[in-house]
């Protein structure tokens, strides 16, 4: 009776959730034959809904970092192992 939640992929709730959007088959089929429960899916499609006026905004890079944002720390972290691995050679 004890059974662990499902982790679905985020490709796999799209197309469970555009399928309900289409209306080609109803939530019950749907939940039988992707072997989800029918409000997980309604949710889904809640959340497609929801989400979709996001895909078609002007409005690029907004969130995101540049390259040299992401690429600064490593860089940082690069020199500090750098400096810990000659300070360790020296040290033997």
């Amino acid at each position: 009776m004890n059974q662990k939640r499902k982790k679905h992929s985020d490709e796999f709730k799209a197309r469970v959730a555009l399928d309900a959007m289409k209306g080609v088959r109803t939530l019950s089929e749907l939940s039988s034959a992707y072997g989800v429960h029918p409000t997980v899916i309604a949710h889904w499609k809640r959340q497609l809904l929801d989400g979709a006026p996001t895909v078609f905004s002007r409005a690029v890079g907004v969130g995101l970092r540049t390259e040299e944002e992401i690429s600064a720390p490593l860089y940082e972290e690069i020199g500090r192992l750098k400096m810990e691995v000659d300070f360790l050679k020296k040290k033997h």
